[in-house]
């Protein structure tokens, strides 16, 4: 499944946090398999909202939506804040 563009938020929060390189390995595993083990995919709660997290350490989460076929990053966060 393919990973839309980031929006500029998103990608300065990679860059102020130094995500990017794990972004990009997370997308590679993502776009390759989606249910790939290192990337630990689910739900969130509520699950009627269908939005989505996948990880990119053990201390950030990207989160996302599935439009048209496509993944949408919604934003990255920290996991424990």
């Amino acid at each position: 499944m393919k990973i839309k563009a980031l929006k500029d938020k998103t990608e300065k929060y990679l860059e102020k946090h130094r995500l990017k390189k794990k972004f990009l390995k997370a997308k590679k595993l993502f776009e390759q398999d989606i249910n790939h083990p290192s990337l630990n995919v689910e739900i969130l709660e509520p699950k009627h909202l269908r939005v989505y997290s996948f990880r990119l350490d053990k201390k950030y989460r990207a989160i996302f939506i599935i439009t048209d076929g496509e993944a949408e990053i919604i934003t990255v966060t920290n996991h424990y804040k």
